[in-house]
């Protein structure tokens, strides 16, 4: 390809003095930055209710052209080039490398004879499946990092038969959300049968040790993303010693067209539970009775607005978690002889506090969200309180299950000071103790976070938490992180990350806002921020923003704004609408075409959220000016930004990062770099190798250093 004329001044090289600390890496003044591609131009049109919409970029959709990969070489060359001349690059992905490596545990689980858990040694790529019975030593059980040679293979799930002897485990290869099945006996860890494969949004349900329920998709022919369009889930009954070509359909495809379809076993093993979906928001309710041979497919509820999840069985009753005519959640007790809704009883009945429900050793633990933090009680199935759980200190707890004979049960504590550590807990007596600590190089006593309420554009009350050093000064030249989601039901709550110490002892802020369109005060929160109310969502990150250099926490030369997929379009969206109130944007594996979203792979599933551009001109015309890729301007100054994803990305395709990016480079007009960094052999974000999450945190922080001009002490 032809490079474009001068996109950058090219700047001559210098490092800056470094003030006679030799610990001190100031950033450079100026680096050389090359042009960007002169990325090739379509004269492809659509047509939306009159309006006709260029995409000259429709090409980069297909991501298995040679045109395509050389332009992902080209770019990675030039993002590349660039991060290579920040002086401090390295040191910081040697402290983050040194910070990484401490051993990682899980909470522990029973199955079988033994118990089982994960374990990280430090700098592993993939943790390690280990096992041990109470007088044995532990040992590997499944070890993902020996899957590939390059670490970019990982273990996907893990599901046992209820007697232990049997387990079914998934790989996803290069991050891809296609998995494969395999089967081993506990005993000698030999294999069962033959590898399933193109497995895709699953778990594994065993129905005894005769075989176990999943779902797939028809696999789509190969190409590009564009024609990766996954239509109807279906659920299989996979019969072991049998080949995979002769399962079942249970239900599902087009006899029963649905986007999505779950299942699961009561842990009594009587009840098949089937979820059924079109959206990511809401689901029909479906149970068979496996105690009877033949038994029919029972619909429990047809709405598929709203959510139920069968959690238990309570005699010849179904314990049901719904937020239907309960935006906040409940949890309802249902005949099994006539188990729909006009036969429900409340359990633990709606509270002004977003509800979630574990069960174990017979009890019900509820976890309620109170402003974005958990607050845990316990009751019996008859929903009498028991106690309120004492938690290590205001954060995030997680776990509360077991099954119903165990007399203890482990649970996760975290925040943003607080590194998560495993807790057990005697359900008896409702004592907890420390069972794992990580020996993380990190005093939380040096650090604080505090929660703040600000006011939205329409007046809104918006909750956030910002986390810093003690003693910090607000004199508005700290550097900060604002990160965000804002979608989909899905609530922020406190969580530690060992990347954030990086930034935090350098002096950084990180803050978080619990943005409508999240979970964090249930349906209606969540309704607040999807569709024709979607700039809601951009409204309360941009005014988190305002309040933040407002208070003086920092100033617009100084912020950064992250997020990823969801969070990707909210980074989209506000340095788009607001260029100049911020210093640096991270928009990660983001949904950036928003007139084209639902064409990709489930991305029709997202339309609860978002509506689509065929719905109507009304819906078409507000995706239109606010999709990222369309709102861009030409001759306008952005951020300095680093688009971040990844070529195996099947969720939300690359397609999106890479007209985004090929646009902002055209239209750009001003010194900051605007680039793109293409990971290869990883998608969405999970199962990534620790080496590479490494890299890519470096990566980030020495670009934002450079871009703030700041300098970087050498811990």
């Amino acid at each position: 390809m032809h490079k474009n004329k001068i996109y950058f001044l090219l700047m001559s090289i210098g490092l800056a003095a470094c003030g006679g600390n030799k610990n001190e890496i100031n950033a450079l003044q100026d680096i050389k930055v090359m042009p960007y591609p002169a990325t090739k131009k379509g004269d492809l049109k659509d047509t939306y209710f009159g309006t006709e919409v260029p995409d000259p970029y429709r090409w980069l959709e297909n991501d298995t052209a040679a045109d395509t990969k050389e332009w992902v070489k080209e770019e990675n060359d030039i993002t590349q080039a660039y991060l290579s001349q920040i002086p401090y690059r390295k040191a910081m992905y040697e402290r983050l490398e040194k910070l990484w490596n401490y051993e990682k545990f899980s909470a522990p689980f029973k199955e079988g004879g033994y118990t089982y858990f994960y374990k990280n040694d430090g700098l592993q790529n993939q943790s390690v499946l280990y096992r041990e019975k109470e007088t044995d030593k532990s040992e590997v059980f499944i070890d993902p990092n020996k899957f590939s040679d390059d670490g970019t293979t990982s273990l996907a799930g893990v599901e046992f038969t209820k007697d232990g002897s049997l387990v079914a485990y998934q790989i996803s290869e290069g991050g891809s959300d296609w998995r494969k099945a395999i089967v081993l006996k506990t005993d000698n860890k030999e294999v069962v049968g033959d590898t399933l494969i193109d497995l895709k949004f699953t778990g594994l349900a065993w129905k005894g040790n005769e075989g176990f329920y999943y779902s797939s998709y028809d696999k789509p022919k190969e190409g590009s993303a564009l024609s990766g369009l996954t239509q109807h889930h279906k659920l299989y009954f996979h019969k072991l010693g049998t080949k995979q070509q002769d399962d079942q359909m249970i239900f599902g495809g087009t006899e029963t067209p649905r986007r999505y379809i779950g299942a699961y076993l009561t842990e009594d093993e009587r009840f098949l539970v089937i979820t059924a979906a079109n959206t990511t928001s809401g689901n029909e309710l479906y149970v068979q009775d496996l105690k009877s041979a033949n038994s029919p497919i029972v619909k429990v509820v047809a709405n598929d607005e709203k959510s139920h999840y069968i959690i238990d069985t309570d005699g010849d009753h179904l314990l049901i978690y719904t937020n239907l005519d309960a935006p906040n959640y409940r949890l309802v007790k249902a005949p099994l002889s006539n188990p729909t809704p006009e036969h429900w009883k409340d359990v633990i009945p709606e509270t002004d506090q977003v509800l979630e429900v574990n069960t174990g050793g017979g009890k019900l633990f509820a976890n309620y969200l109170k402003d974005a933090t958990s607050l845990v009680k316990q009751f019996d199935y008859s929903g009498r309180e028991e106690r309120v759980i004492e938690l290590p200190g205001i954060g995030s707890a997680g776990g509360f299950g077991a099954k119903r004979n165990e007399k203890e049960l482990y649970y996760s504590f975290t925040s943003y000071t607080y590194p998560t550590s495993i807790f057990k807990y005697d359900i008896a007596s409702g004592q907890s103790e420390l069972y794992k600590k990580p020996a993380v190089d990190f005093d939380s006593e040096q650090y604080e976070s505090k929660q703040v309420f600000y006011s939205s554009k329409d007046g809104t009350k918006v909750p956030m938490i910002i986390t810093y050093k003690k003693g910090l000064k607000l004199d508005g030249q700290n550097p900060t992180i604002l990160y965000g989601y804002g979608g989909f039901n899905i609530s922020l709550t406190p969580s530690f990350s060992i990347a954030n110490v990086l930034f935090l002892e350098q002096g950084g802020i990180y803050a978080v806002p619990n943005l409508r369109g999240g979970g964090e005060y249930g349906e209606k929160w969540h309704l607040a921020g999807t569709k024709t109310k979607k700039q809601n969502v951009f409204d309360d990150f941009i005014a988190a923003a305002e309040y933040l250099i407002k208070e003086k926490y920092t100033s617009s030369s100084h912020l950064a704004i992250s997020g990823g997929s969801n969070g990707g379009l909210l980074v989209g969206a506000a340095m788009t609408q607001r260029p100049e109130l911020f210093r640096v944007a991270f928009p990660a594996v983001g949904v950036l075409d928003m007139l084209r979203y639902h064409k990709f792979t489930a991305g029709a599933g997202w339309a609860f959220d978002y509506g689509t551009a065929d719905d109507s001109k009304e819906m078409f015309e507000y995706l239109y000016h606010y999709s990222p890729y369309h709102a861009l301007k030409k001759e306008t100054s952005y951020p300095a930004t680093l688009i971040t994803t990844a070529d195996h990305d099947d969720r939300v395709v690359p397609a999106h990062s890479f007209k985004f990016a090929a646009r902002l480079q055209e239209y750009h007009n001003g010194t900051n770099p605007v680039l793109i960094r293409i990971e290869t052999k990883a998608g969405h974000g999970a199962g990534k190798p620790t080496s590479m999450i490494i890299q890519e945190a470096a990566d980030k922080f020495a670009f934002l250093f450079q871009n703030m001009g700041l300098s970087y002490k050498e811990k």
